[in-house]
């Protein structure tokens, strides 16, 4: 598999998810372990730019696929503008959900570079934020629209 843009290459037990293989055999500890059943969106990771469960998701099954983490998205010590908007937009509270909203709001972003706000809840949706009325997140994505860039 490719994680991050850099080719990986080795054993892993048949059981094991990927989330625990990105936390724990990559030490890419950005994404979060949450619910562990697939129902918090904690654990997003982008499969082929499509965000996934990667608590529902066995290493295994990822042989030949390209992966990204939340620490994929930073060029260097350069935030993504996703990421920075979460700052600006205060769209970070406790920051336990912050790297799935993000990188579900890339996969958005990736597909659909003017979404509404309905776009954007729904792209979301499967993100829970124990701190937030996901207002703040909501704008801090929108903000990235092009149609508000051009």
């Amino acid at each position: 598999m490719k994680v991050n843009g850099e080719e990986i290459e080795g054993l892993v037990e048949p059981r094991r998810t990927l989330l625990d293989f990105v936390r724990e055999d990559l030490n890419l500890t950005g994404t979060k372990k949450g619910c562990d059943m697939g129902n918090c969106g904690a654990c997003t990771l982008l499969v082929d730019g499509s965000p996934i469960n990667s608590c529902l998701m066995l290493a295994v099954e990822a042989e030949g696929l390209e992966i990204v983490t939340i620490e994929g998205l930073a060029d260097g010590a350069k935030l993504h503008p996703i990421q920075c908007a979460f700052i600006q937009y205060g769209a970070v509270q406790c920051g336990y959900c912050t790297s799935g909203m993000i990188l579900s709001a890339k996969a958005l972003l990736d597909e659909n570079p003017r979404p509404t706000e309905r776009d954007v809840r729904v792209a979301i949706s499967g993100n829970l934020c124990r701190c937030t009325g996901y207002k703040k997140i909501v704008e801090a994505i929108l903000s990235l629209s092009q149609e508000k860039r051009s």
